[in-house]
């Protein structure tokens, strides 16, 4: 029903209603689903989940060594929702991103089968993954004990405690078999973004409504994604969502970087493939 509705909105000439009753009807049923965030997008609560999620993860990661990333909860990145046309006279210049067009800078934790367990839709476009990172609940939640495990980030991201990037210039060949792992096992979050823009196509051609109005949009398809695969109603995977991992697309650096992350992450390499 909601993608019906969305799609009038582009389609207003074809049908009997009005644009402005369209625009109300898209509203209300996105903020009506967007409403349910916290049923159906979060962080497993159950032990069994988490440790569920962390096998799950670490299995992600393996090659022919059979090596995986272990306490792994999730996969973080950032995707660019668009904004286009007349509902953007009054966006301030903050929304326009580095390559040149109005967007929302969208946040996501994906798990390990492609299920979004975080959200954050608000940022304009402008905004660096890494200070919306900085800004987030859920950077707060491990930041004071609250999750045990760890994330895997892009070059982007600060190296952390709980959050593992890829070496920017491996020497050695333990290096460069942890970015492979790591490669392998944060793949899951651009073949998230790959079908979710699949199922809802109006988050990859952009959103002509309001700012409000975007966010919901965003939150309430996230949603019914999540819904979708409870109910076993899956997309076939497509080779464009496959992440080439040695081949990634280059990220602007951290705008920050402590080191202590650093240190856990030199330490988990050495645990890794100390008797490889």
């Amino acid at each position: 029903m909601f993608k019906i509705l969305f799609n009038c909105k582009f389609s207003g000439d074809l049908i009997t209603i009005s644009q402005p009753t369209i625009s109300r009807i898209v509203f209300k049923v996105s903020t009506l689903l967007a409403s349910h965030i916290n049923r159906y997008i979060k962080i497993p609560s159950s032990d069994e989940s988490r440790f569920e999620n962390k096998r799950l993860f670490k299995e992600l990661g393996r090659g022919h060594g059979g090596i995986g990333l272990p306490s792994i909860d999730g996969a973080i990145d950032c995707t660019h929702v668009r904004l286009v046309h007349t509902r953007l006279q009054n966006i301030d210049e903050i929304f326009r991103n580095r390559k040149g067009y109005f967007s929302l800078n969208v946040q996501v934790v994906v798990g390990p089968r492609t299920e979004i367990l975080d959200i954050v839709p608000e940022w304009p476009g402008s905004e660096h993954d890494s200070r919306i990172f900085q800004n987030s609940r859920i950077y707060m939640r491990y930041r004071q004990g609250g999750l045990d495990g760890m994330l895997v980030g892009d070059g982007g991201y600060p190296a952390l405690p709980f959050l593992l990037t890829p070496i920017g210039n491996p020497r050695t060949d333990e290096e460069i078999n942890y970015n492979l792992i790591h490669a392998r096992t944060r793949g899951i979050v651009e073949r998230t973004f790959g079908i979710l823009k699949r199922r809802f196509p109006c988050l990859s051609k952009g959103l002509t409504t309001k700012l409000l109005t975007s966010t919901s949009i965003v939150v309430a398809c996230a949603v019914l994604h999540n819904l979708s695969l409870i109910l076993n109603d899956n997309l076939e995977d497509d080779d464009e969502e496959i992440v080439n991992i040695n081949n990634e697309v280059p990220v602007a650096k951290p705008h920050w970087q402590p080191g202590e992350g650093i240190l856990v992450r030199n330490a988990l390499i050495d645990r890794l493939f100390r008797n490889v």
